[in-house]
């Protein structure tokens, strides 16, 4: 029965925070206006800014901002004892990630949809924006080279998979040309549902496997070439042909899978055989402070958020009102799978016993997709009867496919970012769309296959520096809207509080992984660590000038 506990008060807390908290921060701190005419209809090109059904946008943003992070970090924090993770998944929903991720799409789509980083210009000043565009890339280079290793991985290790997978992108190809042509929106959404799930079915008797060696690469390696050929393809595509379906249909997808779950939930009434706070813990398990608050990182708040609600979400927004629907309902979205994940991984579908459990769980670290992957299945099967295999089918597949859109929404927004630079550094070149998402992808390639040899796996070195560099992003984040807020003479304590306290835990978690990398002489994310640091403390700086400079001002 804890299980059905822990789901009824996250649930209830998440609902509260939409409901009330992100209405009251829409009208009154925001202010967002309905009347205001968006860069979507402004700057409209059929490409990159395209006005679009508020539904369609939120299926675009969850899946984006998603990818497994809400799976990963969940699963892996867990670790410390199901009550932290738990707490900090709702409250961070509520009060963090919701008005991070609206603040974004409403601070953005007031700047002609700039991203983050071009907007810190506006917003703090010139220094700040080459600070703030450096910690941007870096963030996108680490996710969309290592979400290549992990569908690569997943299509290798789950070759049932592979079909359903690629048959998402083609009826998200199908539906984008219906949608272009005004097709009611509901009908099409449940026949790509119910295709998307034949396909599913159909991949259990049709497994894809490529060789294990071929042009002397193995599988592993020829799928990541493969995915990022694919990435750049969809990069440069008009948002509506492909990105906008694919991503709408994988949000369907998921809203499925949640209630697979939390029906299985309420069902089966699972016991919690993890414990509420683990006392026996690895010896050389680093403190929950200020740990948990970076391994949980979507799901409770994220920096890439930010990316995505400046980067792609805000050049798609019909009105300005739509970034409550869009922003912070994407946020929740993301809580209630993190919600599920966390029971899924604590409760008897995965370990009978307490004594099991730590047998998974002996270290920080384990567990992660596969107990997600294992203890959903069990749950499902529990509750509903259907078969594990199929069951599993259905869970790789999820994510899969939400890896999947986030590489194709981060390969664009690289694309975006060396736009930008063109702009700024006056170089024609990398202001070409197709030259600059080349660089985006060599750059991606050129980490998979020159640091992590033929492999292609790479992006797992830097991969560490993740938790860290995503909440100081997040931080960053916040801080512009706050600003903003702060010239616009209107209350930003509702973004300084949870700005403070994320850059708080953030910078300390990269002060230990930095002592970490020292001791373990791995002095290129030593350097790459340092770097992130002094930026973000620059950043800080750079801003507490700009608010005591318009204080005086104003006095």
């Amino acid at each position: 029965m804890a299980s059905v506990l822990i789901v009824l008060l996250g649930i209830a807390g998440m609902l509260l925070g939409w409901f009330v908290y992100s209405k009251f921060i829409a009208e009154r701190i925001f202010q967002l206006d309905p009347n205001f005419r968006t860069p979507a209809h402004e700057l409209r090109d059929g490409v990159d800014y395209v006005p679009t059904n508020k539904v369609v946008l939120w299926g675009h943003h969850f899946t984006s901002v998603a990818g497994a992070a809400p799976i990963v970090g969940p699963a892996i924090a867990v670790y410390w004892g199901w009550v932290p993770a738990v707490l900090w998944v709702v409250f961070g929903t509520m009060f963090f990630a919701g008005v991070h991720d609206m603040g974004a799409l409403w601070a953005s789509s007031r700047h002609k949809g700039k991203s983050m980083g071009a907007l810190a210009e506006d917003v703090i000043g010139k220094r700040t924006r080459s600070l703030f565009m450096v910690v941007v890339f870096l963030v996108l280079l680490m996710v969309n080279a290592v979400f290549g290793v992990v569908i690569a991985k997943s299509f290798v290790s789950q070759p049932d998979a592979v079909f359903p997978a690629w048959m998402a992108i083609a009826v998200a190809l199908v539906i984008g040309q219906l949608l272009k042509r005004n097709f009611s929106l509901i009908p099409m959404c449940l026949v790509g549902i119910i295709v998307l799930y034949a396909s599913v079915f159909a991949g259990s008797y049709i497994p894809i496997e490529l060789p294990d060696t071929l042009f002397g690469l193995s599988a592993n390696a020829n799928w990541i070439i493969i995915l990022f050929v694919y990435a750049a393809i969809a990069s440069l595509l008009p948002v509506w042909m492909l990105l906008q379906p694919r991503d709408f249909i994988n949000g369907m997808q998921l809203l499925v899978g949640l209630f697979l779950l939390y029906g299985a939930v309420f069902v089966s009434l699972p016991d919690i055989t993890a414990p509420a706070f683990n006392t026996q813990t690895a010896v050389d398990t680093p403190s929950i402070i200020p740990l948990l608050f970076v391994t949980i990182a979507c799901g409770a708040v994220s920096g890439f958020h930010g990316i995505v609600s400046s980067g792609t979400s805000s050049k798609q927004l019909d009105k300005e009102t739509d970034a409550r629907f869009v922003g912070y309902l994407g946020a929740v979205g993301e809580g209630c799978l993190a919600l599920v994940t966390i029971v899924a991984v604590s409760g008897v579908a995965l370990a009978a016993s307490p004594e099991e459990w730590h047998e998974v769980y002996s270290h920080l670290g384990d567990g992660s997709v596969a107990a997600f992957i294992t203890g959903g299945a069990n749950l499902i099967q529990q509750g509903w009867g259907l078969p594990v295999e199929f069951s599993s089918t259905i869970l790789a597949t999820m994510v899969v496919l939400f890896a999947g859109t986030t590489m194709d929404s981060g390969v664009r927004l690289q694309r975006y970012i060396i736009q930008e630079w063109g702009e700024i550094y006056q170089l024609p070149v990398l202001k070409n769309g197709v030259i600059a998402t080349l660089v985006a992808v060599a750059c991606c390639l050129l980490l998979a296959f020159g640091a992590g040899g033929s492999s292609g796996s790479g992006g797992m070195i830097i991969w560490p520096l993740f938790g860290s560099t995503n909440q100081i992003l997040a931080s960053m984040t916040l801080l512009v809207i706050s600003v903003m807020l702060i010239k616009m003479k209107r209350p930003a304590i509702y973004t300084l509080v949870p700005m403070t306290f994320v850059i708080v835990m953030a910078f300390l978690a990269g002060i230990i992984k930095l002592k970490e990398y020292y001791l373990d002489g791995n002095y290129l994310l030593v350097f790459l660590d340092a770097v992130v640091l002094i930026v973000s403390v620059l950043v800080m700086l750079e801003s507490w000038s700009v608010i005591r400079k318009f204080k005086r001002q104003s006095a």
